[in-house]
């Protein structure tokens, strides 16, 4: 029996760099016998000079919808906007089964078509937890951002972000990070340097996104304050906050707690606190531990200003992994791997529940 043809298209959204399948896992692909093919890119990090070099079938950018019908259509964001009926079996991230912004428009176009959605989100093992997830490379870009934030401060750099664009990797960045570190503490014109390095700290450090933060403070042999449930026990608002430069949240509460900071407690004077980054990003929700905001930032404006007086910055930026698409690609793809090697038999492993959430959810329209 053939295996199954894998169908990698080409990501639309602006400056989305990532994707769910590398050079590397299309040639593993292969080696096991399934058809690979591959949409030309000029946002993909990853050249298609290297998917060439493994033998993938390169075709045109878009052409997906063109695909034979048994395709397995791949991607990682969002389909561009369309209405025709979607044929195809497709494995992204959706972002419709929370009552999004056209999540109807959406699956009725796989019920016209008889597609159907496998969506990432959604792709859980036994225990309910993501196959793959980006976690670990959102929270070492967070942290990334709030050093730079917070270096940049120190030299009165009003915004202390602006603009950002991708790395091509983790050494560049880490090499601007330590730059304007020093510039930081040795060469503020316009205040005075501060007396050492920044503290942060990261709520929920035992987490994927967590773990990520703080090993990007131990790269920068920053000290880091790890908490997670023993030190947040006691319930929040955390006084401890306002005597750390950079707190970091990792934590994506789903039920009603204390908030972790209040606007009273942000308004002390001995607070230390300078800038804070919302990892989990969920301003929206009614579960928010930071209700200090009521949208995200971006990566044009990363920095929402909350104090004018004392400077505080916060950064809350709901697709953090794009500043490293390279590293976070070839994590991610390394996970998702295992799983899109039994495509052959979607009646077992992860596939079985992803497909039967979509029938729930298509059957309400």
């Amino acid at each position: 029996m053939n295996k199954a043809h894998i169908w990698l298209r080409a990501e639309t959204k602006p400056d989305e760099q990532r994707t769910a399948l590398t050079p590397k896992g299309a040639k593993k692909l292969i080696e096991a016998g399934f058809k690979v093919t591959v949409e030309c890119s000029s946002q993909n990090i990853f050249n298609q000079e290297l998917y060439r070099q493994v033998d993938v079938d390169l075709v045109p950018q878009g052409s997906w919808v063109e695909a034979p019908k048994e395709a397995i259509i791949l991607g990682l964001k969002e389909l561009p906007e369309d209405n025709f009926p979607l044929i195809h079996q497709h494995i992204y991230f959706a972002h419709a089964y929370k009552d999004q912004a056209g999540w109807q428009a959406l699956l009725s176009r796989f019920k016209r078509g008889g597609g159907e959605l496998f969506d990432l989100e959604y792709l859980v093992d036994t225990q309910q937890r993501r196959i793959a997830a980006f976690g670990y490379w959102a929270g070492f870009a967070g942290g990334a951002l709030s050093v730079l934030a917070w270096a940049n401060q120190q030299l009165s750099i009003d915004p202390p972000l602006a603009d950002i664009s991708s790395y091509q990797d983790k050494q560049q960045l880490l090499d601007v990070l330590e730059l304007a570190i020093s510039k930081a503490i040795t060469n503020a014109e316009n205040a005075p340097p501060p007396k050492s390095k920044p503290k942060l700290l990261v709520i929920g450090a035992k987490g994927r996104s967590g773990k990520g933060a703080a090993d990007l403070a131990k790269a920068l042999c920053l000290e880091v304050l790890e908490w997670d449930m023993a030190e947040t026990k006691k319930g929040g608002p955390f006084v401890e906050i306002n005597q750390a430069d950079i707190l970091i949240n990792c934590v994506l509460i789903n039920q009603d707690l204390p908030p972790f900071i209040t606007s009273e407690l942000l308004s002390q004077e001995d607070r230390k606190l300078s800038v804070i980054v919302d990892v989990s990003c969920d301003p929206y929700g009614s579960y928010n531990p930071l209700p200090i905001y009521q949208q995200c930032t971006t990566f044009k404006a990363p920095c929402l200003r909350i104090d004018h007086s004392k400077v505080l910055d916060l950064i809350a930026i709901d697709h953090l992994p794009s500043l490293l698409p390279k590293e976070s690609s070839e994590d991610y793809g390394e996970q998702l791997l295992t799983h899109l090697l039994t495509l052959d038999d979607k009646s077992q492993g992860v596939w079985p529940t992803a497909l039967a959430l979509f029938m729930s959810k298509t059957y309400t329209i």
